[in-house]
């Protein structure tokens, strides 16, 4: 299966990268990133420590689009929506990991899945995807009694907040409640706020340092308390969890596919 990796140069662009090259069943045609970037022009295997490739780093996409059968997108939502539309215009696949999109840019994604298979998550891991479905088992069983509150930590260098698998904890835990996360999401807490709501869901961002990514979702009770911990010790969790989701893919027709369905979860 041939790939192209967007976002080639950043840390998860990288990894993916290296991971294509410890698979015999993939082949890296096209590497690419944003006009101006300080890498282009260089070695993709170099850049991500495998060895000379011969593959050059390039900031059009177009380019090498059609020397693919996916594209692996983790870049940042303006990027991801431009890489779609060639995409869906050239009918390649996709797995994007990227986060903080709109609401809107969702409606997008979801409208081109009707012409070209997706699979769109906010987390490739297995261990998070497994977090996903028992925090919805465990939200059915304590909400009534248990307050809910999820805190995310992430390196320095991550841009969006809360983190996309912090927003999707906290969508699973509203819709298992029946409720609108818009109404009953809290996205930090300040001053004189007065008592935490029954039905509120609160969402705490960490950022420092080298954090891969850890997240816990906590219930607490009175006198005792659950924490649901999923903690990256490398990115590479997520690399191999992307190229999975890209050779799942490769018999598949159009729709927005996610990691439960990859991982059968």
């Amino acid at each position: 299966m041939k790939v192209i990796v967007t976002g080639a140069a950043g840390r998860m662009g990288r990894s993916i990268i290296a991971a294509i090259y410890e698979d015999p069943n993939l082949l890296l045609t096209g590497v690419v990133e944003k006009r101006g970037n300080k890498y282009i022009k260089q070695d993709a295997g170099i850049l991500a420590g495998v060895g000379s490739t011969g593959l050059k780093i390039i900031d059009n996409i177009e380019e090498v689009i059609e020397e693919g059968d996916v594209i692996i997108e983790f870049t940042d939502p303006s990027a991801t929506m431009e890489h779609l539309k060639y995409a869906h215009n050239f009918n390649k696949k996709m797995v994007i990991g990227t986060t903080g999109f709109s609401e809107e840019q969702i409606m997008q994604i979801k409208n081109c899945s009707q012409k070209i298979p997706i699979v769109l998550s906010p987390n490739m891991s297995m261990g998070v995807n497994l977090l996903f479905k028992i925090t919805n088992e465990v939200t059915k069983v304590l909400s009534k009694d248990f307050d809910i509150e999820i805190i995310e930590a992430h390196h320095h260098h991550k841009k969006d907040a809360p983190s996309g698998t912090a927003k999707k904890l906290a969508e699973i835990v509203a819709n298992t409640i029946n409720k609108d996360l818009k109404e009953i999401g809290v996205y930090g807490r300040e001053g004189l706020i007065g008592e935490r709501k029954k039905d509120e869901i609160g969402v705490l961002s960490i950022r420092g340092g080298d954090i891969v990514g850890e997240h816990t979702v906590t219930f607490i009770g009175e006198g005792e308390r659950i924490e649901l911990t999923h903690k990256a010790h490398s990115r590479m969790t997520f690399a191999k969890g992307a190229l999975k989701a890209a050779k799942w893919l490769q018999d598949k027709d159009r729709e927005l596919y996610n990691m439960n369905d990859v991982l059968e979860i």
